[in-house]
């Protein structure tokens, strides 16, 4: 019997730098284990150039990587979710839509890199940490033994891991 993929939608506002950073970090390090997703309850429509030159210096590809509305994974057809992370704090303070199949779901709050106003490597200084710090979360994600541990148990390992830096 082929594992289980875990379909993970990570959350920000305007979907255009950590969200979106998250998304390409666990496609990456995720092993086929795991399917990431990104979206915004208010997106830019772009993707912040900075977010994808991160991506590049970490040897991460950003394939496909497009700024996108939450909606889009509350409809009929978007892949059943089993895991939803909010990783800034406005869009942890809104209310989400509904999503199919109920999907456990977790504060990962970051800075917003993109909100800095500092030097240029101030800046890209920013971005890598908060990618780093996005990667370290995903990296425990990776270790939790899903199939083993009752639902309380995954909860409460997600939420400890939002905590994280």
């Amino acid at each position: 019997m082929p594992e289980k993929i875990y379909n993970v939608l990570f959350i920000c506002t305007h979907n255009s730098a950590r969200s979106i950073l998250a998304e390409a970090l666990l496609n990456h390090f995720g092993g086929g284990r795991f399917k990431g997703y990104s979206a915004g309850s208010f997106p830019s429509g772009t993707v912040n150039p900075l977010a994808l030159a991160t991506l590049g210096r970490l040897h991460v590809p950003a394939v496909d990587a497009r700024s996108k509305n939450w909606e889009e994974f509350a409809a009929p057809d978007a892949p059943a979710l089993d895991f939803v992370f909010t990783v800034c704090d406005n869009a942890a303070g809104e209310v989400c839509p509904i999503w199919p199949g109920q999907p456990m779901s977790a504060h990962w709050g970051v800075p917003d890199p993109s909100a800095l106003e500092g030097s240029d490597e101030e800046v890209e200084r920013a971005f890598r940490d908060t990618a780093l710090i996005l990667k370290r979360r995903i990296e425990l994600l990776l270790t939790l033994p899903l199939q083993k541990l009752d639902t309380l148990a995954i909860k409460r390992q997600v939420e400890d891991i939002g905590r994280t830096a």
